[in-house]
């Protein structure tokens, strides 16, 4: 098989949740096992960072692996989903995976994977650890799929865990409670290692507690972090809290001399996140005349952040090229919308994408009103027509939406 064909396999197997939701979930690590101990457990080779969180997992994520690069280390990067090609997922420096490290792995293992019915993300984790063991990573920046406890990444003992904040996102798996779902995140907090939190309610600061008290963590509370924080490349009002959680994360490596990180370091590592990293679609601006941002928040929490933002800005017309999965509890984020723009209805290429003429319908009840679009090309193309030098035009509601104009 080519790398196209091999990635098609891959997003062919067993169902995977970015194409399918609920019906992917696996409700436990044995498989994952399973395939460590087959590849002769390369989660115990590596230095690692584990990152969880409902929202900003992937800012956090890069912002610490560019902090260490700049220290000069080789740093293994792994997040999902990908916005654009599959190989996004596993980075070493901000470099993609080679195509045919992903051929090689997926020929030699093939046999395996089918015999035990792994999952995309199973396979995925198994080929990002084993190909940060073979190429001889100083450390490794692992981002939770989903969740924490039953996630394919928690079989790792990382250096530190981070928690960036718990929202009501993914609940037909997690939980219908911030409780329940911040009992899921607690999963990767292990025994004696230390645990940042970046943001809390009274409810989960209770949950990460008791946790960290039975595991005999050290907790610490990044939004009580008191110092200057560095600029970042990161404009979104949402990097603030990142910033916080990544630079508490930063003090605690320091202290735990395992990795040399001076002041330059950091400052360079946060300015330089983007071209170290290639992180994408966090409040990005496109274009100016008219503004351009698109952003990837698709739960409550992340888009009632982002759409304060959004009213902070000046323009003459707001249009917004508006599209979400069909999972999307929409009476929960189409009221933070704004009703004084102009809205581009339309559903993501995915499986998962929801109809536009059930969003628009949907829509008109909170009184948000606009036309029904084939495509996001074709809603976006379209906004960009009716749009005058001094509008402003926000793409966003998925991650599925952002991918497809990037």
């Amino acid at each position: 098989m080519n790398y196209q064909e091999t990635v098609n396999w891959l997003f062919n197997q067993l169902p995977m949740y970015q194409n399918q939701g609920a019906s992917a979930y696996k409700p436990n690590l044995d498989n994952t096992i399973l395939l460590a101990n087959y590849l002769d457990n390369p989660e115990k080779k590596l230095k690692t960072i584990h990152v969880a969180g409902t929202n900003g997992k992937g800012s956090t994520s890069s912002l610490l692996a560019s902090v260490l690069q700049e220290a000069g280390y080789k740093v293994g990067l792994y997040t999902s989903p990908h916005l654009i090609d599959y190989r996004e997922r596993i980075k070493i420096n901000g470099k993609e995976i080679s195509e045919i490290f992903v051929i090689d792995f997926v020929s030699k293992h093939k046999s395996f994977f089918e015999y035990h019915q792994l999952s995309f993300f199973e396979m995925t984790v198994g080929l990002a650890f084993d190909y940060f063991v073979k190429e001889k990573v100083d450390i490794a920046i692992i981002e939770v799929g989903m969740g924490g406890r039953l996630d394919s990444t928690n079989i790792i003992t990382p250096l530190i865990s981070v928690i960036t904040n718990i929202g009501l996102d993914h609940t037909q798996f997690l939980g219908n409670t911030l409780g329940a779902i911040a009992f899921e995140k607690a999963g990767i907090i292990k025994s004696k290692i230390p645990v940042v939190i970046g943001e809390y309610t009274a409810e989960t600061k209770t949950v990460f507690k008791k946790k960290a008290t039975e595991t005999n963590s050290q907790i610490y509370f990044a939004s009580e972090l008191v110092e200057d924080l560095y600029p970042t490349a990161l404009l979104g009002d949402y990097q603030i809290q990142n910033r916080k959680t990544v630079m508490q994360s930063i003090r605690i490596l320091q202290q735990q001399n395992e990795l040399i990180i001076s002041e330059e370091n950091i400052k360079n590592g946060f300015l330089n996140v983007v071209q170290n990293t290639g992180l994408a679609g966090r409040w990005q601006q496109l274009g100016e005349h008219p503004k351009i941002i698109c952003d990837t928040a698709h739960n409550k929490h992340g888009l009632s952040i982002v759409l304060k933002q959004l009213e902070k800005e000046i323009f003459e017309q707001l249009h917004i090229v508006l599209g979400v999965v069909n999972d999307k509890d929409l009476t929960e984020i189409l009221p933070l919308f704004p009703k004084n723009a102009l809205y581009y209805f339309c559903s993501p290429k995915n499986l998962r994408g929801l109809h536009p003429e059930i969003l628009k319908q949907k829509a008109d009840e909170f009184g948000l009103n606009g036309k029904v679009y084939n495509s996001v090309s074709e809603a976006y193309t379209m906004a960009k027509e009716k749009s005058t030098a001094n509008d402003l035009i926000y793409v966003g509601g998925s991650t599925f939406v952002v991918a497809e104009i990037l």
